[in-house]
């Protein structure tokens, strides 16, 4: 589990002993009390953080997130063509968000913004998030996680020149959100529109790694933490 739900878990069983405490004796004591403890168990069960079983070869792209995907597409960039993901994750996914590839973070960068929501196209250009390059597995991608109408705060825990495995965790988008993934054109996509994927686990998409280029490590079962 992440620790973040310890924290709201705690803090709620303790609002739920001391509200429990200062309305003893009235009617509606044990629903009063209830409220809070219903509320720390879904935030114990929203931070869950499962082991995920992480694919193994070469040029393989898995998910950076748990959700549905609402898009793929194939757009220009001044780098040459590209396919976009997009990938929604509403309150009931698992918000923990890991590595798609095998490699090195070249470069992170955090923009402010709205909250709009995350199913609204704009909101890949409008909302806070948080874009990462990285290069590895036979290419170079970016994705981002985006910020949606409850989410409020992303976190991307490793710097600009880390080394990651594939499917290891990076960080979280707290409530409702969304992540988006830039693959190189010539990929050879693997899911399509209204697929539920798990991240770190479900395979995107993969691409041809040269011969020449050394091979980054992997793990089939994940145990980063």
């Amino acid at each position: 589990m992440v620790r973040d739900g310890y924290y709201y878990g705690i803090s709620l069983l303790v609002v739920a002993v001391l509200v429990h405490l200062f309305t003893a004796g009235w009617i509606f004591t044990w629903p009063l009390t209830l409220v809070p403890v219903l509320l720390a168990a879904f935030f114990l069960w929203f931070f869950r953080d499962p082991e995920r079983i992480i694919p193994q070869g070469a040029g393989l792209i898995v998910s950076p997130a748990d959700g549905k995907v609402t898009e793929v597409r194939r757009i220009a960039t001044p780098d040459g063509p590209r396919v976009r993901l997009s990938i929604f994750l509403n309150v009931f996914d698992v918000h923990v968000n890991r590595s798609p590839i095998a490699g090195v973070v070249r470069e992170v960068r955090y923009k402010k913004g709205e909250y709009l929501n995350a199913l609204n196209p704009e909101s890949a250009e409008r909302n806070e998030q948080a874009e990462v390059v990285m290069e590895g597995d036979g290419c170079t991608l970016s994705f981002k996680l985006i910020a949606g109408l409850l989410a409020r705060r992303i976190v991307f825990r490793p710097q600009p020149g880390a080394t990651l495995h594939r499917g290891e965790r990076v960080g979280l988008i707290k409530f409702g959100s969304r992540a988006d993934v830039l693959l190189p054109g010539d990929a050879h996509i693997r899911v399509e529109k209204g697929q539920r994927v798990r991240g770190g686990e479900s395979i995107l998409a993969d691409v041809e790694v040269p011969s020449h280029e050394p091979m980054m490590p992997h793990e089939v079962l994940e145990t980063h933490r």
